[in-house]
Parts: structure tokens; C-alpha cells; sequence
């Protein structure tokens, strides 16, 4: 049985949210006031907490900060109650540390919702995910969670297709999330050829790289179609990370992952033929942006896009595409590109 401490001051609300997580079969622990909230937390470790802001004597946010401090309370997963639903309340309390935030009044869905959510992603973080494609798509989406409720605090901003979201060189201060729409990242040879170094869908995070390695970006972002971004500061990015070192060990693995996954780029680019590098970037953009209720995979690529995904001349592009339409793998309709044979461009010999 799992067991949930409550600290709330106003006790008609204490003894309501106890009693909806009783009936739910979980163990309740109660305290009227912050201080009382921490002992409590040190003698019985719970599995998770639900603490109100504003209280006498300490309040939830001295909560959160005095038990991220004890290694033996640090990861217990955190929801903050308050009836003030101000983005700065929000914030405050996700950059202290915060799992999740109940605005009041809420009903009972809401907060079993919320508790069922936060003790079964600790649960899986405990948990530990294995190397392959499997387990990192598992941590990725327990990580987002945590991030894509950072960026519901934040504006977003349109970027029109080819514009500019970071420059190679500058100092990154922050991580993107793409709400809607497509990304590119590339890298400028110094005769001027770009080569494309990573794409971005819907609910993807990019720039994280240099963020983690305190360096300057290495490549250039761009929206390759119109698109919504949003931006979440550096403090806050950290914070998450900090605050869970399981979830920190595994995203620094993910980050490994994706360094071999660059250096694999390169040895394709480096030996693999034309035909297989163009049948490869086409095969990117498919896992990429395919949609699941699409019969054969669609999209507008500029030819100079899709040359330098693949690492090769525009020219040398044009007529690959050409020959592969002619042999009935792709249809070519002006910039819209269609894969009809996946199984021919997968099966792609040098």
C-alpha cells in the first residue's frame, strides 16, 4: 500500500483529499502545517507528497526546499496544492523542484489523476530503462512529461518557414520544445555547402546538446515549415534534472546515444553511395514525420533541403529522385515527394 502524506492547513480541505485517497486504498498521513509536514516525511519516507503553498510557519515552498535538501526525501514525487493558479506561483515551484500543481477547487479525478501519474513515472524511473530504441523512447516520454509541463508556463513564438531559431557560434541558455511544425539543424562547410544534421517533429526537444556540454551551438536551427516553438530557460532544465538523479543518469545516456548515432552519419556520408544516402534521407524524413493514417508517406521538401540531408550535390539529388521515380519507388509532384515502395528504398544496396 502506498502511502501519501497530506499537509494542508485548512482542515475541512485535509480531511476531504484524505479521504478521496483512502477510498482509493492508499495510505494517508496528515499535517496541519509545513514544519509538521517535514517530520513527518523523515520518520515515515512516504511515496509521495501533497502540500499546500500558503500556510503558517513554513510554507510549501520551505517545504519543498528543506526535503530536497535530505538525500533520503529528495526524489519523493512533489504536488503542490494552492487556490492562486498565477503562472508565477507555477513557476516558482517548478524550478524549486515541484513533480506537478492542483489549482483549487478540484474534483476528485483530478487529484487521483494526478497522484496515479506521478507515483507510476517514479515508479519507472526507479525502474531504470534498457539501451535499446525501446527503453530510450520510454525515458524520453518520462522526461517530456516533466518538460512539456515546464513549457506550458512559458509563451510560445511563430517562426516563419526558413527563419532562424539559434545560430551556430552563439551560447545556448535554454532548451526548445517544437509544438508544432518542423525543424532542421545543419552545420555550414566553409565553401558554403550545409549539411542537415538532425529534424524535429511535433513534441521533440532540440538544442539540449550544447546546453549539456556548456559549449557554443554546433549547428544551426531553422523551421523548415511554419512553426510554433517555446523556449524553457536553462534554471528550469536543470532544476528537472537535478532533482532526480535517475532520470539525470538516463538522459545523459540518451545523449551518448545520440553522439553515436552523429558519428554514424558520418560514416555513412562517407561510404555509402549516392543512391543509399538519398534513399536513406528519404527513409529520415518518413520515421520522422509520417503520419499513422497515411497509406504512403507525403511531403514538400525543397530539393536543396533533401540534398543536404543526404550529404550530396542538389544536382546529383534531382536525378537520383528522377531515377527513382522511374523505377516506381517515389511519385514526384512538384516540391511533394511520395514514397511508394518503402521495402525498395530499405533494401538499398551501394
Amino acid at each position: 500500500m502506498k502511502t501519501i502524506l497530506v499537509i494542508e492547513d485548512n482542515i475541512e480541505m485535509r480531511e476531504n483529499i484524505s479521504e478521496i485517497l483512502e477510498l482509493a486504498s492508499y495510505r494517508v498521513l496528515n499535517a496541519e502545517q509545513g514544519k509538521v509536514g517535514v517530520e513527518l516525511a523523515l520518520k515515515h519516507i512516504p511515496d509521495l507528497i501533497i502540500c499546500d503553498i500558503m500556510m503558517p510557519v513554513l510554507d510549501g515552498y520551505g517545504v519543498l526546499h528543506l526535503l530536497s535538501k535530505n538525500p533520503a526525501t529528495q526524489n519523493i514525487p512533489f504536488i503542490f496544492l494552492s487556490a492562486k493558479a498565477e503562472r508565477s506561483d507555477v513557476r516558482r515551484g517548478m524550478e524549486l523542484g515541484a513533480d506537478d500543481y492542483l489549482s483549487k477547487p478540484f474534483d476528485d479525478s483530478e487529484l487521483l489523476a494526478a497522484v496515479e501519474s506521478r507515483l507510476l513515472k517514479h515508479e519507472r524511473v526507479q525502474g531504470g530503462y534498457d539501451r535499446s530504441m525501446q527503453g530510450l523512447d520510454s525515458m524520453v516520454q518520462e522526461v517530456q512529461g516533466d518538460l512539456q509541463s515546464l513549457s506550458e508556463h512559458h509563451e510560445s513564438r511563430f517562426y516563419r518557414r526558413n527563419e532562424t531559431i539559434y545560430k551556430e557560434g552563439s551560447m545556448p541558455h535554454g532548451i526548445y520544445l517544437l509544438l508544432k511544425g518542423k525543424v532542421k539543424t545543419f552545420r555550414t562547410h566553409e565553401l558554403g555547402k550545409d549539411l542537415i544534421t538532425a529534424l524535429y517533429a511535433d513534441g521533440q526537444f532540440f538544442g539540449y546538446l550544447s546546453l549539456m556540454e556548456e559549449q557554443p551551438y554546433a549547428d544551426e536551427a531553422q523551421a523548415l515549415d511554419d512553426s510554433e516553438v517555446c523556449f524553457i530557460p536553462k534554471e528550469e532544465f536543470y532544476a528537472l534534472l537535478l532533482r532526480n538523479q535517475a532520470v539525470s543518469k538516463q538522459f545523459i545516456r540518451l545523449l551518448a546515444d545520440e553522439l553515436e548515432q552523429k558519428e554514424e552519419q558520418l560514416i555513412k556520408l562517407a561510404y555509402n553511395s549516392v543512391r543509399k544516402r538519398v534513399a536513406e534521407a528519404l527513409l529520415k524524413l518518413e520515421e520522422r514525420f509520417a503520419q499513422a493514417d497515411e497509406e504512403h508517406f507525403h511531403m514538400n521538401i525543397s530539393r536543396e533541403n533533401l540534398a543536404n540531408l543526404a550529404g550530396t550535390a542538389t544536382e546529383t539529388t534531382i536525378r537520383t529522385l528522377s531515377d527513382f521515380r522511374d523505377e516506381h519507388i517515389i511519385a514526384i509532384k512538384g516540391s511533394q515527394i511520395s514514397i511508394l515502395n518503402r521495402q525498395k528504398l530499405v533494401s538499398m544496396r551501394n
